[in-house]
């Protein structure tokens, strides 16, 4: 064994290096995220999306950020998480703005029907164009990314025409849809993803705007025989921070923080949950007992010119904050084109 003295030389250098290479840094401090979500914990946002993102998080940051993941509505209902993360109560939260009809005007552009088609390509194309809006919209909170996922309807008897929502009773997957289903004539049953089984199985909707795979997390599959084939609206989400959090980080861990809240994270968490969302209408092929039904061009075509006041409504009310509304509908069409996320 060598002793100390031989040593010494060689203990010397090594801290005559480290001085010479300037002040050795701290150690960035412990702390928790947890991101509270309403969806159940194997949905498939939970397992392509939350998951992932968490533990890419823990890895980057060495450990200092630990995140702990509550879905289901443990820390709130579904409508809430954005006050949540306002409030602190969480420090990431899932917020679905359409659960709040008329409180998010200007992203409610994405919820558009027949808008959207690719939901990776124009998950990328809202997060980037909703990066100009954020601030202004939801100042509260340090918006991290915002993606999309696609659907249609899903009810207890085929729908095929426009004029067939005239009298119905449908849940819409949020309030710009929810004025899509009265322009058309029918009734918006508003309720949170995780009570619509509910809605449905008691009579009080005869139809569900959904994406095709959650149909079958939830289990709406037992109480819905038909879905309509088209790309019939989108669902617009953001995952929002707490401010006091955030500005409390270390340098480092802001940094971990901003490379996990930007339009790659977007895109890959829109193309990793739409695309499995989409494969649930080969799974309910499968399964029996349920109808695709078909769509044609022509009949999009007479969907679209029926919904088109959604659209006007929808210039009228963002224009009401202030902003050339036409113009931001047109930057966001442009966007989608861009991506391959259009319709």
């Amino acid at each position: 064994m060598k002793s100390f003295r031989s040593l010494c030389p060689a203990v010397a250098a090594a801290v005559s290096a480290i001085c010479l290479a300037g002040p050795v840094l701290a150690q960035d401090k412990p702390t928790e995220l947890k991101l509270a979500h309403w969806v159940p914990a194997k949905h498939l946002l939970a397992l392509t999306g939350f998951i992932p993102w968490g533990e890419s998080i823990e890895k980057a940051s060495g450990g200092s950020i630990k995140v702990a993941i509550f879905p289901a509505q443990q820390l709130g209902k579904a409508a809430d998480h954005y006050d949540m993360a306002r409030d602190g109560i969480a420090q990431v939260t899932y917020v679905n703005p359409g659960y709040q009809a008329g409180r998010f005007p200007i992203i409610a552009a994405a919820e558009l029907p027949f808008l959207v088609d690719k939901p990776g390509p124009a998950s990328k194309a809202l997060d980037a164009w909703y990066r100009s809006y954020a601030q202004q919209e939801m100042k509260d909170v340090k918006v991290c990314l915002a993606h999309l996922h696609v659907g249609t309807f899903h009810s207890k008897q085929p729908i095929t025409e426009p004029g067939q929502i005239k009298g119905m009773k449908i849940r819409p997957a949020n309030g710009t849809v929810g004025q899509m289903v009265n322009v058309l004539g029918g009734t918006s049953v508003q309720v949170s993803a995780p009570e619509a089984r509910d809605a449905l199985s008691k009579g009080v909707a005869d139809a569900i705007t959904f994406p095709w795979n959650s149909i079958i997390s939830f289990g709406i599959d037992k109480v819905t025989a038909y879905h309509t084939d088209m790309r019939l609206y989108a669902a617009a989400f953001v995952w929002a921070m707490n401010k006091d959090w955030y500005n409390g980080l270390s340098a480092n861990q802001k940094k971990v923080m901003d490379d996990h809240c930007n339009n790659e994270w977007a895109a890959k968490v829109g193309a990793a949950w739409g695309d499995a969302e989409d494969a649930g209408r080969e799974k309910l092929i499968a399964m029996g007992g349920h109808t695709i039904v078909p769509m044609t061009p022509a009949q999009i075509d007479t969907w679209r010119k029926a919904v088109a006041p959604v659209y006007d409504r929808w210039v009228e009310t963002a224009a009401k904050t202030g902003i050339d509304a036409k113009k931001t509908l047109d930057d966001l069409r442009a966007e989608l084109k861009k991506t391959g996320g259009a319709y």
